[in-house]
């Protein structure tokens, strides 16, 4: 073969290949242009395999179920562009029961049976707390789609990521200006009594009171509880606003009953979406909600200024303008959570990329490939919006959502910006040995 047809198939394929990776296929809504390549050089090529730990049972079913349909239509859109490093994705998954005594046994069982390249997806804080320290025993990179500020604050391992959905930090500290100027100054505050509520008890306070706001009192309720009347006394009369976010299969009840003890005199409601995740806001006794504003990281409902790529987002997995399941109205998603899973199976795939992973011996190679990641911009990989990352603490910073109900849907009417919800490292994972 000449040298010149040497440089010709050198760009053949190179063409090939940018075009078979550009975007994330028909699968997601967006055509695959002229060229497409399902695997070059892979068919033969062994799977990249993700452990998928999953609430499939327990107080997290309602996410573990819309997470796991979320993970098949990000792989099935991976894999239609080609896959990891020319090799097709395969999810292995595991039910934790959404139980801190069985999370660690799923990492286990992934790392040693199924000899998984990396684990994913844990949502409920006290599961990924529970399951952190087997990750880094097993050297396995972990990369967790739940919102506490364990991750960032540094107390896990360097195994562990939460690269594809904020924490509560910053959460808070992004809507607590919007709260403050809206809401009045005297705030009481409901939420579950573990670790992720705790970080909504530890960092509203100091967020409010830097806005000229306080909160007088913070009411903690137990994840299982099932009738919540019994606590609402403990709400100050003075209160200008109930600020809650409850979570778990009793979140229509929590709603229900604050709305029979309040009647149509009530203060006003600012609630982050957990205590509304999943749960028609039609139902029955809900119609006390109508007026009061909730946080959102992804909007249920559709907007009218819903990029292309968020539109081919909802197509992909299958929810319709409401935010439901297509065809089954009554089904319900958890969609303000649920773009992490997406998202974040898009940041292992670049990071799989960066690393030029190929096997466990690569893990890490992948951990410092993944810490280098600085940038995720607005776009089929990202379609919740633009994010940075913080390698030193392995945690994205992005835009949150401020969404009101009106017309028995939720309306976005604020966005916050990315650098509203940064804060200073408090530790530095990198120092840390591999």
């Amino acid at each position: 073969m000449s040298e010149e047809q040497g440089k010709i198939g050198f760009l053949r394929k190179s063409i090939n290949r940018r075009t078979a990776l550009k975007g994330i296929g028909a699968s997601a809504g967006l055509a695959l242009g002229p060229g497409y390549v399902r695997y070059a050089q892979a068919q033969s090529s062994a799977p990249i395999k993700i452990g998928f730990q999953a609430h499939r049972t327990g107080i997290g079913a309602s996410y573990g179920r819309w997470y796991e349909k979320t993970t098949m239509a990000a792989v099935k859109a991976i894999n239609a562009a080609g896959g990891i490093n020319g090799r097709p994705v395969e999810i292995i998954t595991e039910d934790d029961g959404t139980d801190a005594k069985r999370g660690p046994e799923v990492v286990e069982k992934f790392a040693n049976q199924h000899k998984v390249d990396v684990v994913y997806g844990t949502l409920f804080s006290h599961v990924v707390i529970a399951s952190s320290p087997a990750a880094g025993e097993l050297k396995i990179p972990y990369y967790v789609v739940s919102e506490g500020h364990h991750v960032a604050s540094t107390k896990m391992n360097r195994y562990v990521f939460q690269p594809g959905i904020t924490d509560v930090k910053s959460q808070i500290q992004s809507t607590a200006p919007w709260i403050a100027a809206n809401y009045g100054k005297k705030i009481t505050q409901i939420f579950p009594d573990f670790a992720f509520g705790h970080d909504h008890r530890d960092y509203l306070p100091p967020a409010l009171k830097a806005q000229g706001a306080d909160v007088v009192a913070q009411i903690a309720i137990p994840p299982t509880e099932t009738s919540f009347t019994k606590y609402f006394p403990q709400i100050p009369a003075d209160t200008d606003a109930i600020y809650h976010v409850m979570i778990g299969p009793a979140v229509l009840t929590f709603v229900k009953e604050l709305g029979e003890f309040y009647g149509s005199n009530r203060p006003q409601l600012f609630g982050f979406i957990d205590s509304l995740e999943a749960v028609d806001i039609n139902s029955p006794g809900l119609e006390f909600l109508d007026g009061s504003h909730f946080w959102e990281g992804a909007p249920r409902y559709a907007q009218a200024d819903d990029t292309e790529a968020m539109k081919a987002y909802r197509a992909a997995v299958g929810i319709d303008e409401n935010g439901a399941a297509v065809g089954d109205p009554k089904d319900v998603s958890t969609a303000a959570h649920m773009f992490g899973c997406w998202e974040t199976l898009y940041v292992i795939k670049q990071a799989m990329e960066a690393a030029s992973y190929q096997g466990p011996q690569d893990r890490a190679k992948l951990v410092e490939a993944t810490e280098a990641l600085t940038e995720f911009p607005e776009g089929p990989e990202h379609p919740q919006g633009a994010k940075t990352f913080n390698g030193k603490i392995h945690q994205c910073f992005g835009i949150q959502n401020i969404s009101k109900v009106e017309g028995g849907k939720l309306k976005v009417v604020h966005k916050t910006k990315i650098e509203d919800g940064l804060y200073e490292a408090e530790g530095d994972y990198t120092t840390q040995p591999l």
